[in-house]
């Protein structure tokens, strides 16, 4: 048994050996190929195609068109060649807005050339798309005048019915999906809108607050002044009206006028018979005083006697049989 295996390694180390000397052997026979220059970089094989040459064959051309092409009435091709329509003259105006506004925007940049709308990129964006939309105005313009001619009604009748591609129910779910839509979005803005009022409110309240006290501490500041002799005059404690907003709510307006009405004007109750500096420095209504036993009906005469009790109450029970 160790002599086999013996024999059948001495066999595979000559196969190896074999195997390396033909490898070695085609490398030497390919660098020699290369120093003499019988081979070159890249691909060992060149295979060259021939180039296929295009010829434009038009009467082939022609007879191809002629098998697919259909000669079909103008109804069924519905195809134009016309001119533009006229210029609206609200376009005509957006146009020449849109120039002076960007004009305007690039004349502050002193690198850029004089300005020509002509040569404007973005106007001329514009004028390609209204060149368009005048193109397809010309183009109904004619269509509707030729298929009048040729008695094609252009205008759907009012006795027209089409069935609807979906359901009756199928759509009621979608408008009760899109009013629901709806509803969401209302809710959202106007809880935006008390969140902003909210916010505004709160904000009139604390300028309001802030200017209370600054006229209060100018007004102290007054009265210091006075005490102290630098300011004589009292113009400072005279009430000025201050002038109502005219831009008040027509409806907040009725409102307030309507409560006004109903309930008054509310304000302060307390105190409004005082004497104020007007009051006690009017003297209209000054009369001078009498003398005892004077009365100012009879202008300083007696005052006749009063009549009985009995006989007023006959006197009364006269007129009330009169009326």
């Amino acid at each position: 048994m160790k002599v086999k295996k013996v024999v059948l390694h001495t066999e595979k180390t000559q196969a190896f050996s074999e195997s390396d000397s033909e490898y070695n052997s085609s490398d030497e026979e390919l660098r020699e190929a290369y120093a003499k220059g019988l081979l070159k970089p890249g691909l060992n094989v060149v295979i060259e195609k021939n180039k296929k040459e295009h010829k434009n064959c038009v009467n082939l051309m022609k007879n191809k068109l002629k098998k697919f092409k259909l000669d079909l009435p103008w109804i069924e091709r519905l195809d134009m060649v016309n001119a533009l329509a006229p210029l609206a003259p609200e376009l005509a105006l957006q146009m020449q807005e849109q120039e002076v506004r960007r004009a305007k925007q690039l004349q502050g940049n002193k690198k850029l050339p004089q300005y020509n709308p002509a040569d404007d990129p973005v106007l001329n964006d514009f004028r390609r798309e209204t060149m368009f939309h005048r193109q397809a105005q010309g183009a109904v313009m004619d269509a509707i005048v030729r298929l009048k001619k040729l008695g094609v009604s252009t205008i759907r009748p009012d006795d027209y019915f089409a069935e609807m591609a979906k359901s009756d129910t199928h759509m009621q779910k979608v408008r009760e999906n899109l009013m629901k839509q709806q509803t969401i979005a209302q809710r959202s803005e106007k809880v935006r809108q008390l969140r902003q009022q909210r916010k505004v409110g709160k904000q009139m309240q604390i300028e309001a607050t802030l200017k209370k006290h600054a006229e209060k501490q100018k007004l102290l500041e007054e009265v210091k002044k006075y005490r102290k002799g630098a300011r004589k005059d009292l113009d400072f404690l005279d009430d000025k009206k201050k002038p109502q907003s005219q831009t008040v709510d027509h409806k907040v307006a009725a409102k307030r006028k309507m409560r006004d009405a109903k309930y008054g004007f509310g304000g302060k109750k307390r105190g409004t018979k005082k004497n104020t500096k007007t009051s006690s420095a009017d003297v209209a209504e000054y009369r001078r005083p009498l003398k005892p036993g004077q009365n100012l009906k009879n202008n300083g005469r007696k005052s006749k006697q009063r009549v009985g009790k009995n006989r007023r109450i006959q006197m009364k029970a006269k007129k009330r049989r009169q009326h």
